[in-house]
């Protein structure tokens, strides 16, 4: 019976994974943060405003039919910009990634910010 020998001690220990990159500090994701911020802000104020809106267009003032209507139409649009920079935020910061199947910037855009198109179909 002969005698097998254990392979030679490894030189390299611990996980085989490489260290962690230390990011920088992204002032473009804190820009859109602030801009996450205001939009809440202003979709909060035009929400009590169309609600106060509401109050005196049912009490019996016409005129506030109108402004309930353009607050409402000013909170959607400010919900909406608020959704989309937060995902850009959480993109842009690793949290969420790019939903699979998504081709990304079109040829166009890409071609107008300088970078290859690609190839033609």
């Amino acid at each position: 019976m002969e005698h097998t020998q254990p392979p030679p001690p490894s030189t390299r220990k611990g996980s085989r994974r490489a260290a962690r990159q230390h990011r920088a500090f992204d002032a473009r994701a804190l820009a859109m943060t602030a801009g996450v911020l205001v939009a809440v802000l202003a979709w909060a104020v035009l929400v009590l405003a169309g609600i106060r809106f509401g109050q005196s267009a049912r009490d019996g003032e016409r005129a506030g039919w109108v402004f309930m209507l353009i607050a409402a139409l000013g909170a959607v649009a400010c919900l909406f910009v608020a959704l989309i920079l937060g995902s850009k935020v959480l993109r842009s910061l690793g949290v969420a990634a790019r939903a699979p199947g998504s081709l990304g910037a079109s040829r166009g855009a890409r071609r107008a910010a300088g970078r290859r198109a690609g190839p033609r179909r």
